[in-house]
């Protein structure tokens, strides 16, 4: 059997979430190595660009948030053998990627620069993204992003609009994803309460 482990931070969040979703789902085993943010500094060090996650297979240290999430989804029956399918899965991997890194760019500011920079993504980018992902559910059906059932893009957007709608990104608004694409906010419910997602986030609390 192969030998998976994943290193991220201990939360729930960023790019190492989707890998882990889609492995429990799949009911794939695997070690869940968390860190606090504090320990980042010496476990970059042991890591093959400096960043997190890495997925360690048999050994073997993985970089790449996207690829790993890519495997996990292979491992786990989310992600499209059908090559169209797979391409409109990994389009919106990649988008939500482009956004996700112009929001982190704002981690390293505070202050005026930090409120600054957010509100220039409040009142741009972040809706032309959420638009277009609104847009994007709509010609694939309204329940999912590609193959007409549960994928690893649905499990990237799920997160990532997790994120910011729980309040907890300043300058934000918390009701952005609402107010700019509802559809977007009724998905967010939705995949919330699959059964193997619901249980993932009632056993983190238990």
């Amino acid at each position: 059997m192969t030998q998976l482990t994943l290193t991220y931070f201990d939360f729930h969040g960023g790019r190492g979430e989707p890998t882990r979703l889609a492995l429990h789902i799949g009911g794939i085993a695997f070690e869940d190595r968390r860190f606090p943010g504090a320990e980042f500094p010496a476990v970059r060090k042991s890591t093959p660009l400096g960043q997190v996650p890495v997925l360690t297979v048999d050994g073997v240290q993985v970089t790449q948030s996207d690829a790993i999430t890519r495997y996990a989804g292979k491992l786990a029956g989310l992600y499209p053998q059908e090559p169209v399918q797979a391409l409109l899965c990994d389009e919106v991997l990649q988008a939500v990627e482009d956004i996700s890194m112009q929001v982190g760019a704002t981690f390293g500011l505070s202050g005026d620069a930090q409120k600054e920079a957010r509100a220039k993504l409040v009142a741009g980018p972040l809706p032309k993204y959420l638009g277009w992902l609104q847009g994007q559910l709509q010609a694939h059906g309204g329940a999912f992003f590609a193959d007409g059932r549960l994928t690893i893009a649905d499990l990237k957007v799920f997160v990532f609009l997790r994120g910011l709608m729980s309040g907890h990104l300043d300058h934000v608004p918390a009701d952005l994803v609402q107010t700019t694409a509802p559809q977007l906010a009724a998905f967010v419910q939705r995949i919330a309460q699959t059964p193997a997602i619901a249980q993932y986030y009632a056993k983190s609390k238990a």
